[in-house]
């Protein structure tokens, strides 16, 4: 039989007290060689019904079946490509193609569906995941579907799922899985020991330069990356001359080199000694791919090229060297990339990872937030002054570390009823939109008032019509000066100034001679212009706004429109409001 480590332990008995309460899909996320296979197999020895295992390719299902049937248990397989469609045992492990094509008789008696790379599984409801889900609830409305993966984000989505056991949203946009009951951290994986120590190794000496495919921001092509590493033709044979150069100097065993194509593979292949080097693409047949890992993983050769083949269900332990060459905007498939050599092996100490693209990925903490504002901002800690939750924003911080700004607009923060499990966001604003007309907040991308269902003035339009106005000026600010003035009966007011580059500038007035106009100051300046507008500021004289000015930052844009001979600011538009502008702080140097 089998005995569960205490984090497998956990993992399943926060599965089985979920499904307890409720039945929404949800995911545990394991690292790479943290035993997945125990968790399924103590969740299927504990299901009522048939266990299914889904795998997106054979590989994947031939690996997940051998170990789960290497603990004495038995399980089938389905899955065309592997030749055989069981479907009498308790547990099943088969290919999403195969078991989406199965007859109808096949999806009877289920009551555990587990997902295995979950993270593949789209949110719209097309796909064969989605058919195959439907099809086992048509005959079990009570079905648990289960989500396994070691990196539960995907390009150009983000998280897969809505809640963490944090407390943070992870996403507002309604997703598949709804909620990580369980997650295992990489660096707790190596510090027990459990998994081989990374050792990232970044060699800008000879390293190709991937920046133009990054600032296109999108995903990029094949023939965009082979026309990029045409350019830097001359680097491939220097990287690969430093890969065989490290091997030899630290005696390394086993190494796994990700190529960008198959042309840049076969390149690299090249510049390998011929008899210590293989390779491996899509188009490599099926028994020539087996042949070829089951040479590598007996060490018959040292070099193993490939062309992301062999991201997930590959698995040869003794794997000391990862040399990436090829760019990834993903994070996933950077992680899995990685994982192909974290697995422990005999004498093995350590996993040297080769990066040769430059682009700076992080193996414990891979950056899954919303898109950097600016070039140099960095992740700061934010608490809401509503729940107290520790919000990860992009800002700007000092020397000591101290929050300046930031560019988050909604607390990230919930919370879970523990009786029934369900997620309560906080929903505080750190950054809104008023209704003109009753005053509501609003999220800064809404169309229609939540309270009144008044149409909200996007600011591009708003921008676009105040440009096209006679009536109308449009000007971009480069500084800000605030000044205490005296009226004409010497009272104090305060005149704040908009300078664009040239020098012109609009201005306005805000008094504070009762509670009525510091009121008014408050909702039309303050909340909007506050670097970090969570603080609780209370500033009721025009002295006090002088003095705290370095906590005020500008606008992208100032509208004015004509009122008998004057302009009188009537709109500002703030860079959160337009993505494709930053916000720029007043940066006066005054302490608090």
């Amino acid at each position: 039989m089998y005995q569960l480590r205490d984090y497998q332990r956990e993992a399943v008995n926060r599965v089985v007290g979920y499904f307890r309460k409720r039945r929404d899909p949800i995911l545990v996320v394991l690292p790479t060689g943290a035993g997945k296979s125990l968790v399924i197999a103590e969740l299927a020895r504990l299901a009522k019904g048939r266990v299914l295992v889904l795998a997106h390719v054979k590989e994947l299902v031939e690996q997940n079946h051998q170990k789960y049937t290497s603990y004495g248990l038995e399980a089938g397989i389905y899955s065309a490509g592997l030749g055989k469609k069981e479907h009498g045992q308790k547990a099943i492990f088969g290919s999403v193609q195969s078991i989406a094509r199965a007859p109808d008789a096949f999806f009877e008696d289920f009551s555990l569906l587990v997902i295995d790379e979950c993270h593949r599984v789209a949110d719209d409801g097309d796909t064969q995941y989605r058919a195959i889900i439907d099809k086992l609830r048509a005959r079990n409305p009570e079905l648990c579907v289960l989500g396994l993966t070691a990196t539960p984000y995907r390009l150009g989505v983000g998280w897969i799922y809505e809640y963490a056991q944090t407390g943070e949203l992870r996403s507002e946009t309604p997703r598949f899985f709804k909620q990580s009951v369980y997650e295992l951290p990489l660096s707790s994986m190596i510090k027990n020991r459990y998994l081989t120590v990374p050792v990232k190794v970044d060699i800008p000496v000879t390293s190709y330069d991937f920046s133009e495919l990054v600032e296109n921001d999108r995903p990029f092509t094949v023939s965009e990356i082979e026309e990029v590493l045409k350019n830097q033709k001359r680097l491939t044979p220097l990287i690969i001359r430093n890969v065989m150069d490290i091997v030899e100097r630290y005696d390394r065993k086993g190494v796994m080199i990700f190529s960008a194509s198959v042309r840049h593979a076969e390149e690299i292949l090249s510049y390998l000694p011929p008899e210590d080097a293989r390779l491996v693409v899509g188009d490599t047949s099926h028994a020539e791919r087996q042949s070829t890992i089951e040479d590598f993983k007996l060490r018959k050769f040292k070099y193993l090229v490939n062309v992301s083949v062999l991201t997930t269900g590959f698995d040869a332990p003794h794997v000391d060297v990862i040399a990436i060459l090829r760019p990834t905007e993903s994070n996933s498939l950077y992680q899995q990339i990685v994982g192909r050599g974290l697995r422990l092996s005999e004498g093995k100490k350590d996993c040297y990872v080769l990066d040769y693209t430059g682009m700076g990925h992080d193996i414990y903490a891979p950056e899954i937030r919303d898109k950097r504002p600016a070039p140099d901002v960095v992740p700061v800690k934010v608490a809401c002054p509503a729940c107290a939750f520790e919000n990860d924003f992009w800002g700007y911080a000092d020397e000591d570390g101290v929050v300046l700004e930031h560019f988050g607009r909604k607390c990230k923060g919930a919370t879970q009823d523990p009786a029934t499990l369900a997620i309560t966001p906080c929903g505080f604003r750190f950054r809104l939109k008023l209704c003109p007309g009753c005053g509501a907040e609003n999220d800064l991308s809404a169309r229609a008032c939540v309270q009144c269902a008044a149409t909200l003035v996007d600011a591009d339009a708003k921008l676009k019509q105040a440009k096209l106005s006679k009536n109308a000026h449009v000007l971009t600010p480069d500084r800000i000066t605030f000044e205490e003035r005296l009226d004409k009966n010497a009272k104090p007011f305060l005149e704040i100034k908009y300078y664009d580059a040239d020098g012109k500038y609009l201005s306005e007035a805000h008094f504070f001679s009762n509670p009525t106009s510091i009121k008014k100051f408050n909702i039309n300046f303050l909340r909007s212009h506050l670097r970090r507008p969570e603080l609780a500021v209370d500033l009721t004289t025009p002295a006090e706004v002088v003095r705290y000015q370095r906590l005020f930052r500008l606008p992208a844009f100032v509208i004015a429109r004509k009122q008998d001979k004057y302009w009188k600011i009537t709109e500002k538009v703030f860079s959160e409001e337009l993505p494709s502008h930053r916000s720029r702080p007043v940066g006066v140097s005054d302490e608090i």
